[in-house]
């Protein structure tokens, strides 16, 4: 049964660092518009060693948390049940607190990403491009799983990551083929192009996207667009941005921890939007 608007429920995102972000903007947006009056959602600065101590003092008040790095993997011993989804990628992103006092963790950046995509009318590839080989990488992987019938190709700087993404297709059945990042200019012709490396990592590509470039999915949101991003648009490539991916996997969290659906969508890009553009 869902909670009272009422009801004095607590939820928070926590990270290191986290000041930079927008997931408060976009669950109290979503109270207000869900009228949730009773309803509270903080940040806190917690790195992997401070994790497990504030997590067993938290009171039957909290309803989720929301996890970003370096406590992805580092919660998952501290939770009753994972998800399938986030037992794919050994990653959690969030957490709910069931009555009986259980901490269910789940991943919603995956499905997030699938939404983002379905939302600019990307339901199904071909083929795609990775441009990195990190713990993005392995969700967009995961994501890749549900949407792509061929080949991925994994653009990155090193055997040892390209063996690690060699792996990850192995665990979740995704045909991958890893390349150097020296050939990433190549990536840009795929029907799929996935961004998932650190800002400014993709400047240098911008000069080499195609006359006729598909789809840039690039989960940086700030700075934005990117180097990458606006090239791609000037040249008529439809983009989807991390604004997009934040606002799909945190409506997912926020059906989760409030029971309520679905989540007002719009009313959370538009104050992400807003807090952005502050910035």
């Amino acid at each position: 049964m869902p909670p009272r608007a009422t009801d004095a429920r607590r939820a928070a995102v926590l990270g290191s660092p986290i000041a930079h972000s927008l997931s408060p903007v976009l669950h109290r947006a979503a109270y207000d518009a869900l009228g949730l009056t009773g309803w509270s959602y903080d940040r806190f600065q917690i790195d992997e060693a401070a994790l497990p101590g504030f997590v067993e003092k938290l009171g039957p008040e909290w309803a989720g948390l929301s996890l970003t790095m370096p406590l992805k993997r580092a919660v998952i011993p501290l939770l009753d049940e994972i998800s399938e989804t986030a037992a794919s990628v050994d990653a959690v992103n969030t957490v709910v607190f069931t009555e009986d006092g259980h901490r269910i963790g789940d991943n919603t950046d995956i499905p997030g990403m699938v939404a983002a995509l379905r939302e600019h009318g990307i339901e199904q590839v071909g083929s795609a491009a990775i441009l990195g080989a990190g713990a993005t990488a392995s969700s967009a992987l995961a994501a890749l799983a549900r949407i792509c019938t061929g080949e991925v190709v994994a653009y990155v700087r090193s055997e040892a990551r390209a063996a690690e993404m060699r792996q990850w297709g192995e665990r979740l059945d995704v045909e991958v083929r890893t390349a150097h990042w020296d050939d990433a200019a190549q990536a840009l012709r795929a029907p799929l192009v996935i961004a998932t490396t650190p800002a400014g990592t993709t400047d240098a590509l911008a000069a080499a996207v195609p006359e006729r470039p598909a789809t840039l999915f690039d989960v940086l949101y700030d700075p934005w667009p990117t180097g990458l991003a606006a090239r791609w648009s000037m040249f008529g490539g439809a983009v989807v941005s991390g604004l997009d991916l934040l606002v799909h996997q945190a409506v997912l969290q926020v059906e989760q921890m409030t029971g309520r659906s679905p989540a007002p969508l719009e009313a959370m890009r538009h104050a992400g939007e807003k807090a952005l553009a502050a910035r």
